[in-house]
């Protein structure tokens, strides 16, 4: 799966990023389009939790990538374009007071991997 140019996360320097139960965390990923007019592109998100996988679904506002572009960008998006999607990762009031390690996998129509990358995130009470 390849890797996005960059990852920032807010209020974040270095791994493991400190996050807030009942906050946003944001985090501003930039990346290359892997093929020619890409217009659907969905998030999808998986926590490591106690050596489990465990989806992680995420409403259709923050999922959609083309809506959440940044500095103007719009889809479809064409091979080697650079774009920065905004993603707003809500941290459940509900998650364990752990570290785990999340993957967010970029997908497109059928599915198949764009962009993916894993943070490490420690789950703090907000």
């Amino acid at each position: 799966k390849p890797f996005p140019l960059s990852v920032v996360v807010e209020d974040c320097e270095e791994p493991p990023c400190v996050v807030y139960k009942g906050k946003y965390v944001i985090m501003d990923v930039q990346f290359l389009g892997d093929q020619n007019y890409l217009k659907n592109i969905t998030t999808k998100v998986t926590a490591k939790v106690f050596g489990m996988n465990l989806p992680y679904d995420l409403p259709e506002e923050v999922s959609n990538v083309c809506d959440n572009l940044l500095y103007g960008a719009m889809c479809p998006i064409y091979k080697d374009e650079d774009v920065t999607y905004r993603f707003n990762f809500y941290v459940e009031p509900a998650f364990p007071e752990i570290t785990a390690d999340v993957t967010v996998t970029l997908n497109d129509i059928d599915d198949n991997p764009i962009s993916c990358f894993v943070c490490s995130c420690k789950i703090r009470k907000g």
